[in-house]
């Protein structure tokens, strides 16, 4: 990412958690993206009143395609297939 690029808020996050689950889900499609917060809630550990919300931003060009990302509901239920060769028994 360059210094100059211009960054969009995609998401807000009610913590650092949920910010990190995100950034992963963006991470996966190869889109940079970088917090921005206050650090008062983060050193309290508070979520209330903006306390504790992280935007998540991505550089602007990046924008529509993790809007669309992140509106795409995830199956919790899904498991992610292993690459390990050995059956589950093994493990």
């Amino acid at each position: 990412m360059k210094p100059s690029e211009k960054l969009v808020t995609v998401y807000k996050a009610c913590g650092q958690i949920e910010a990190e689950i995100v950034k992963g889900r963006l991470s996966v499609e190869n889109i940079p993206a970088l917090f921005k917060y206050e650090s008062l809630g983060n050193v309290y550990g508070l979520t209330l009143d903006g306390l504790g919300q992280v935007e998540i931003q991505v550089p602007s060009k990046y924008a529509e395609q993790a809007l669309e990302i992140l509106d795409q509901p995830v199956d919790l239920e899904e498991e992610p297939e292993s690459t390990d060769p050995r059956p589950h028994s093994e493990l």
